[in-house]
């Protein structure tokens, strides 16, 4: 059985099944934090806001006697060989999800740009931009195509017709401002090489 993070950026009926769901799932919270002694008043409270705490290390410590009071019914939880929980993805497993997996997002945007003979180049400081946006969005993993497809849709619909681009260079103004790649011509790469080998 697996907690997620409730997040708000699902669909309507998931967001109808969310709200359902919500005071359901605060009080198991509320039960695993009174069970493990987190006391949120008092001098020695440690206050934390909602937007502050990680569900997913509390759902770590959950047990079946929270389960129990959250509504299942034993015969199920017996059934259960092991309870897990995960958390919500930062800036650097956001960042790994984009280029690290064999067929990552940003590998099958190159690949894509290779069938028109275009180098792809999606700079390091870009990655970053990608991945604070899908986290300022909340979308999560799930949102990072979206940011790479407005980020190149213009591109992608503009070279096919051009032989003249060896290269498209993505900084991170490209995803923050939506300003248009850096588009470097076979000429500008050729150029140099021309001169390195006159001299």
């Amino acid at each position: 059985l697996l907690f997620e993070v409730w997040r708000p950026e699902l669909t309507a009926a998931e967001r109808q099944a969310q709200a359902r769901l919500a005071p359901q799932i605060e009080a198991i919270y509320a039960g695993i934090e009174q069970r493990i002694g987190h006391k949120g008043m008092g001098f020695h409270a440690t206050v934390t806001s909602k937007a502050d705490k990680n569900p997913g290390e509390l759902f770590a410590q959950v047990l079946p006697e929270d389960l129990l009071k959250f509504g299942m019914i034993p015969e199920f939880i017996g059934r259960l060989p092991m309870v897990g929980a995960v958390s919500a993805l930062d800036k650097a497993a956001l960042m790994q999800i984009l280029t690290e997996p064999k067929n990552a997002l940003v590998k099958q945007y190159a690949k894509i740009f290779e069938f028109d003979e275009i180098e792809l180049d999606i700079i390091p400081e870009a990655l970053e931009a990608i991945a604070d946006l899908a986290l300022t969005r909340g979308t999560g993993a799930r949102g990072l195509r979206a940011i790479l497809e407005e980020t190149l849709l213009d591109v992608m619909y503009e070279l096919p017709g051009r032989t003249d681009i060896a290269r498209v260079v993505v900084n991170a103004d490209c995803v923050n401002n939506k300003v248009m790649p850096e588009l470097v011509s076979k000429a500008s790469i050729r150029a140099p090489r021309q001169r390195r080998a006159a001299s």
